[in-house]
């Protein structure tokens, strides 16, 4: 059966994972569901390399939930992730998947939260839990969790997990499971340290890469602004205006840059908050739930409070700063163009930074499109005002 006519009845499902995929409003598998579906139940190990916004969480997801033994009490099924975000936004998923299947227990632990109610959490014995690393370790240490009937264990973007410096406490982690556990890796890039792991705890790995392009590829138009300093921000209100976004997500490369921002947006524009990693917990998931809810129009953000945002409808993303890793690039401007929504990304600019951006959108295989304003404050090509120029000289 052809890739194009495959649907998710095709893979065996069970009508509750049937009927909560409907229910979620997936029509037909993603190209990597498509793949790493029928392996991962399977039971193969699998290191895939996915752009963000391909259907990463479903392709791991539902392979887990379908072969759970719900009678079970030990806990069966791991996903590790790097930041607070992504885990809350991968257990919401998951939850969302067995919306049919009540019997199935899904637990998130994560550091800035409240130990208590997650040892709580852990005592109804889940099957499965979602957590980043080194709350893990502190829950293993107090005998919270027990891996040793583990039967899979996904990492969901191993690259910025080890490039964060969690690569001891991953193999720690890893090291406490059985021999025989399933290991799954997504992985925007196939890093050495990624390549490691899959090396040491791996067997026999199916490799799947999945290309953004097609039906995967997030539909996003990409310009860059000749901008810098405030004018920066003048020059961004004035494209909300004339574009009427409602729905934006603005980053900045540090944490200092996100709160003044955000002070000088929110007595502008109003409806501003942000996200850093110098918040609490709490305030970051009501920020994040305003945001989810339409409470707010623009959302500034550093790169890694950022990680694991899912809302589909995100009109634009404007790069207020120039990322300092070429795949940030992507991971920024993959927040926009979901759900097969058109999306539009923004980047400011000076003169001395356009072999960066060059270096940049050669590395995402990206094309962009050089903007500015005219007289009467209208964005619109570069090449197109410059030739009007000439017509006049």
């Amino acid at each position: 059966m052809s890739n194009e006519t495959l649907r998710f009845a095709d893979l065996g499902l069970s009508e509750v994972t049937l009927r909560a995929v409907e229910a979620m409003g997936f029509a037909e598998p993603t190209p990597i569901q498509r793949e790493t579906i029928p392996l991962v139940m399977d039971g193969r190990d699998v290191i895939a390399k996915a752009p963000t916004g391909t259907g990463k969480t479903c392709a791991f997801g539902i392979p887990l939930i379908e072969c759970l033994n719900p009678d079970m009490k030990d806990l069966q099924a791991l996903v590790l992730c790097p930041t607070r975000e992504l885990c809350e936004q991968i257990a919401a998923d998951l939850r969302a998947l067995v919306r049919f299947n009540p019997a199935i227990r899904i637990a998130s632990i994560y550091g800035g939260a409240n130990m208590n109610k997650q040892v709580e959490a852990l005592k109804k014995n889940p099957h499965i839990v979602v957590a980043t690393p080194g709350r893990l370790l502190d829950h293993m240490s107090r005998g919270n969790v027990w891996l040793g009937n583990l039967y899979t264990a996904v990492l969901d973007e191993a690259d910025e997990m080890l490039k964060m410096g969690f690569i001891k406490d991953v193999r720690r982690i890893l090291n406490a499971t059985p021999g025989d556990t399933q290991v799954v890796m997504f992985s925007a890039t196939i890093s050495r340290e990624v390549m490691d792991v899959a090396w040491e705890y791996q067997h026999d790995a199916v490799e799947i890469q999945v290309a953004s392009q097609g039906d995967s590829r997030p539909k996003i138009d990409q310009y860059l602004i000749h901008s810098s300093g405030s004018q920066r921000m003048e020059d961004m209100l004035d494209i909300i205006r004339q574009e009427d976004y409602h729905r934006v997500m603005v980053f900045a490369n540090m944490k200092v840059s996100v709160k003044q921002l955000t002070e000088r947006l929110q007595r502008r524009h109003g409806s501003v908050d942000c996200l850093h990693g110098d918040m609490p917990q709490s305030l970051r998931n009501k920020v994040m739930q305003k945001f989810r809810e339409n409470k707010l129009e623009m959302l500034i953000c550093t790169d890694v409070a950022a990680r694991g945002i899912d809302v589909e409808d995100v009109e634009a993303v404007f790069n207020y700063d120039i990322p300092d890793e070429n795949e940030y690039y992507l991971h920024r401007i993959g927040r926009t163009g979901r759900a097969k929504r058109q999306g539009a990304a923004y980047t400011f600019m000076t003169e001395q930074d356009k072999y960066r951006m060059r270096d940049i959108l050669k590395y995402t295989r990206s094309d962009a499109t050089l903007m500015a304003f005219d007289e009467d404050r209208r964005l619109r090509p570069a090449a197109e005002l410059a030739a009007e120029a000439e017509e006049e000289v």
